[in-house]
């Protein structure tokens, strides 16, 4: 390669749990650089779970984590022209990109959501992602769906 790899950007931990994934959500949460709002939705989203899960032996936080590990899809389908036709050809999806894509469908899908609040419409999505339903979970199933169609086409990986 000509050129040096980019390095990559550190993400600071977030200020109340001290975690870089909650800071990375957040960042994904962002419009127009107000982080604080963001901040601030987030963790009333997180209050909000935790009146909602109070049965739940475990954090909120933890509640998110694995809302999130339920809707991380682990493969994907990219478009390859071969020959003058188009293939969708199932592939892997790197670690960082997973978690990428599982914040920006968990955030996607609590926008599109009826309710009152950016807050409440977060916790209705973590809360249906924990529960293996809702918008995002659909979607990663969905994703899942057409790599397992596509399966025939995994030669053309590239």
């Amino acid at each position: 390669m000509r050129k040096a790899k980019p390095r990559k950007h550190v993400i600071l931990p977030d200020p109340v749990f001290n975690d870089q994934m909650v800071s990375k959500f957040v960042n994904h949460l962002m419009y127009d650089g107000k982080k604080n709002t963001s901040y601030t939705i987030f963790y009333k989203a997180l209050d909000i779970v935790k009146e909602k899960a109070s049965k739940e032996e475990k954090s909120p936080l933890e509640i998110w984590k694995q809302a999130l590990d339920n809707i991380t899809p682990q493969v994907e389908v990219k478009s390859r022209r071969i020959g003058g036709a188009t293939f969708q050809v199932p592939t892997e999806i790197r670690p960082e990109r997973k978690m990428s894509v599982a914040m920006k469908n968990m955030i996607a899908f609590a926008r599109k959501r009826g309710g009152h609040t950016m807050a409440d419409k977060l916790a209705a999505e973590i809360m249906d992602a924990f529960n293996n339903q809702g918008g995002a979970f659909k979607r990663k199933e969905d994703m899942h769906r057409m790599a397992e169609a596509n399966r025939a086409f995994a030669h053309f990986r590239f």
